[in-house]
C-alpha cells in the first residue's frame, strides 16, 4: 500500500532577527574640554581675559580707595578753615585775573585741591600751593600721589619753594600765560575760556594733572563754595 502523505505541518521556529543596536559614540563638547582633551587655546584666552579684568578691577579699587582717602582727609578740615583759605587768596587771585584773565574761581579751586586747603606740608611750609616741581637748588624732595597706568602711586619729586602764597599764585599764572617749554600756547584755552567749566575741561584736556577726575573735582569745589561769583571783578571781595 502506498504511504499516505503526512498532513502534519512541520513547525518551523521562526525567530525574529535581533535588532542591532547602533552604538553611536557620543562626543563630549565643551569650551575647555572636548573628548577627553583640554582645549589649551581656549583656556589661555580665558586666563588672558580674566587677567585683564583683574588688572582693571585692581585699578578701579585703588582709584576708589584713593578718592575715599582724599575725601576723608578733606572732610577733616573744617568749613571755617576752608573759607578762611578762600578769603586769604581771593585778592591775589582776582589781581591775576584782572591782569592775565585767568578766572579767579579756577585759581582758588586749584589751590584748594592741590594744597589740601593750604594744609599740606608743601603749602604750609614752602608756600607751594599747586605742587609745582622744580630743579632749582633750593627745591625740596617730597612724596606725592600721581595717577599712572590706571592706578595711584606714590613718587618722590623735587618741588619749588616760594616765599609767599602770592609768589606761588604768580608762578602758577605765569605757566598759563607763557605755556610750557615745548608749547608756548599750551594753556591758551584756559585763558580764553568763557566760564569755569570750560577752563576746568581745558586743564584736563591739556594734561595739567594726572588725576582723571581733575576737572570734575575743580567744578565741584567751585560750585560748593560758589567761587564763580568772584569771576566778575566788580563783585565785592568778601567771602560768603
Amino acid at each position: 500500500m502506498p504511504r499516505k502523505k503526512s498532513t502534519r505541518t512541520r513547525m518551523v521556529n521562526k525567530r525574529k532577527p535581533s535588532a542591532r543596536r547602533k552604538g553611536k559614540s557620543k562626543k563630549k563638547w565643551g569650551i575647555f574640554y572636548t573628548n577627553g582633551h583640554v582645549q589649551i587655546f581656549n583656556v589661555a584666552v580665558a586666563l588672558l581675559i580674566l587677567g585683564i579684568l583683574g588688572v582693571q578691577l585692581l585699578g578701579w579699587v585703588g582709584r576708589v580707595g584713593e578718592q575715599n582717602n582724599q575725601n576723608t582727609q578733606t572732610s577733616q578740615i573744617s568749613d571755617a578753615t576752608k573759607r578762611k583759605f578762600i578769603t586769604a587768596l581771593l585778592p591775589i587771585a582776582q589781581a591775576q585775573q584782572k591782569q592775565y584773565k585767568i578766572l579767579t574761581s579756577i585759581t582758588l579751586a586749584q589751590a584748594a585741591l592741590e594744597s589740601d586747603w593750604g594744609q599740606s606740608q608743601l603749602a604750609a611750609r614752602y608756600y607751594n600751593l599747586f605742587g609745582v616741581k622744580s630743579s632749582a637748588s633750593n627745591a625740596k624732595a617730597l612724596t606725592t600721589k600721581e595717577y599712572v597706568n590706571g592706578q595711584w602711586i606714590t613718587v618722590t619729586a623735587n618741588f619749588a619753594v616760594y616765599t609767599s602764597w602770592t609768589q606761588s599764585i604768580e608762578a602758577h599764572t605765569k605757566l598759563f600765560v607763557q605755556g610750557t617749554a615745548w608749547d608756548s600756547q599750551h594753556y591758551q584755552a584756559v585763558l580764553t575760556a568763557n566760564n569755569y567749566k570750560e577752563a576746568a575741561q581745558a586743564l584736563q584736556a591739556k594734561g595739567y594733572a594726572t588725576d582723571p577726575d581733575y576737572a570734575a573735582k575743580l567744578i565741584n569745589v567751585i560750585q560748593t563754595y560758589k567761587l564763580n561769583k568772584y569771576d566778575t571783578l566788580s563783585e565785592t571781595n568778601t567771602n560768603e
